[in-house]
């Protein structure tokens, strides 16, 4: 199993230990390190500044989002990376939910989500090979334009940098077995969310059938310690606000993600809670349970058995959320 570093997204201000812990990472031999953005500081250029102070380690957004830039552009933003960081790149995708892209990105959620990524990762995949004019009759991502807005001019084109590889890497972030079934027939890997080595089945069949080469990176929070119920806690207010906030009552992934994973009652009460403004309490209902079987947490032999759960599965690479450099270094040393 492949170790990454999962930086996720800055909070109020810039995170001032990311460059760091990204170059203890590369230090300890750990594979990639990822990423990500939600409506705050973006993907790409925290990336761009550890690619300059890195030199081997891969890069990867744990996950851009798909509302965020046109397919073409984020195109742009993978082969300019990928130039400067030697062909470290890897472009992790992700569609979010209607509450970020109508609210944040004021475009409306794709009524068919999985044919709107479809189309994105088709035009982004013509722009990395360059064999052609980039030409689309989609319905979500149409090229050239041709509504009825449009001026009518618009013909169809190459980049015009050369990419450095046409097969980088356009790994998917999915939650739904369907979404999870065509991620695995379109793209070169997959980046679960609240993955439970005990209940890959909440996924479909999908995950027990991969091609070979086909990465499956799960994000989970990491920390070596003594005191597990307070390791979890920064796992619990994760889950507590994206469970809780992160969507609509009526339509959130996330929560119904965790309904499948046998938590529905408690996941509903985190969202009333939640949304009532009772953010603390929200946090506090979030199960031990639930946040101790996607987290790895504990003293240093109680990660390394439940490492064992991890090895047994389709996982090929860990992204670890790990806080700390010694947490970096005992799971290297398990690992």
């Amino acid at each position: 199993m492949r170790l990454g570093l999962a930086l996720g997204y800055w909070g109020r201000g810039p995170a001032t230990d990311h460059v760091a812990l990204a170059q203890e990472a590369e230090r300890l031999g750990y594979d990639s390190v990822w990423t990500a953005e939600s409506w705050g500081s973006d993907a790409f250029t925290p990336l761009t500044w550890i690619a300059a102070r890195t030199s081997r380690i891969k890069l990867g957004t744990a996950v851009a989002q798909m509302a965020a830039r046109s397919p073409t552009t984020t195109a742009m933003h993978a082969l300019t990376l990928d130039h400067l960081s030697g062909g470290r790149m890897m472009l992790g995708l992700g569609l979010s939910g209607p509450q970020v892209v109508e609210g944040w990105y004021g475009r409306p959620f794709p009524s068919s989500p999985l044919t709107a990524t479809r189309e994105y990762v088709e035009v982004v995949r013509q722009v990395l090979r360059r064999e052609a004019p980039v030409e689309l009759d989609g319905r979500f991502h149409p090229l050239p334009y041709p509504g009825p807005d449009g001026t009518g001019l618009g013909k169809p084109l190459k980049p015009i940098t050369h990419p450095l590889r046409a097969d980088l890497p356009v790994l998917l972030g999915a939650e739904g077995p369907k979404n999870v079934a065509q991620t695995v027939r379109i793209a070169d890997g997959w980046l679960p969310l609240y993955w439970s080595p005990t209940r890959p089945q909440v996924y479909g069949a999908a995950p027990a059938d991969l091609r070979e080469g086909f990465v499956v990176a799960p994000m989970t929070r990491v920390k070596v310690c003594d005191d597990v119920a307070e390791g979890l806690l920064p796992v619990k207010a994760m889950l507590g606000f994206y469970i809780g906030g992160m969507g609509h009552a009526a339509r959130n992934f996330h929560a119904d993600l965790m309904a499948r994973m046998g938590y529905e009652e408690e996941a509903r009460r985190i969202q009333r809670l939640f949304l009532q403004g009772r953010r603390e309490e929200a946090v506090l209902a979030v199960p031990d349970a639930f946040a101790d079987e996607i987290s790895l947490v504990g003293p240093r032999g109680r990660i390394a058995e439940r490492l064992e759960l991890w090895r047994k599965g389709p996982v090929t690479d860990l992204l670890a959320l790990a806080p700390d450099p010694y947490t970096l270094r005992v799971l290297a040393e398990l690992n």
